[in-house]
């Protein structure tokens, strides 16, 4: 069985919290990765990834994931499949939610993308990480949803399981 490589950045604790939820979820083995410590041949090996950032400030990367983008930019992203993972603030920031999402994307797009997940039971006004409709990953709000968080986990890892 391939391993998947799920790869985060966390300033607050939050991400690397919920990455370690996802990885008791899983029955398949996935090997965790703070993005801080990685080099670009550290995702190029896995076929199988994770990709989790919280969204700052006004719609950035998290910080260690700015750091890494350039290592992103030269990543054939085409033969693997990808599932991405954001959190955000859909209150303090409706106008920029997740869109630390819409960065991954940009990076992973030519991937076959996993996990895509409704919008519906959000509120905010913008965000790069809708595509044609729908979240172009799972979309995680501690700060004003934490309650609907381990449902939404665990019914987003039955989704996106089997498709690695």
């Amino acid at each position: 069985m391939e391993k998947i490589g799920l790869f985060f950045g966390s300033d607050t604790g939050t991400t690397e919290e919920i990455v370690e939820k996802i990885k008791d979820l899983f029955s398949k083995e996935i090997e965790i990765h703070n993005i801080s410590n990685t080099k670009k041949e550290d995702i190029e090996k896995y076929k199988n990834l994770i990709l989790a950032s919280p969204t700052w400030g006004d719609g950035d990367l998290q910080s260690d994931w700015e750091d890494f983008e350039e290592n992103l930019e030269n990543i054939d992203f085409s033969n693997k499949t990808v599932a991405l993972l954001g959190i955000g603030d859909q209150e303090g920031y409706e106008d920029t939610f997740c869109n630390a999402l819409g960065h991954l994307y940009g990076y992973v797009k030519d991937a076959n993308i996993i996990g895509q997940t409704s919008t519906d039971g959000y509120e905010f006004e913008e965000s790069t990480a809708v595509v044609n409709d729908k979240f172009i990953g799972l979309v995680l709000d501690e700060d004003n949803q934490s309650e609907l968080t381990d449902k939404r986990l665990e019914d987003w890892v039955k989704d996106i399981e089997n498709k690695f």
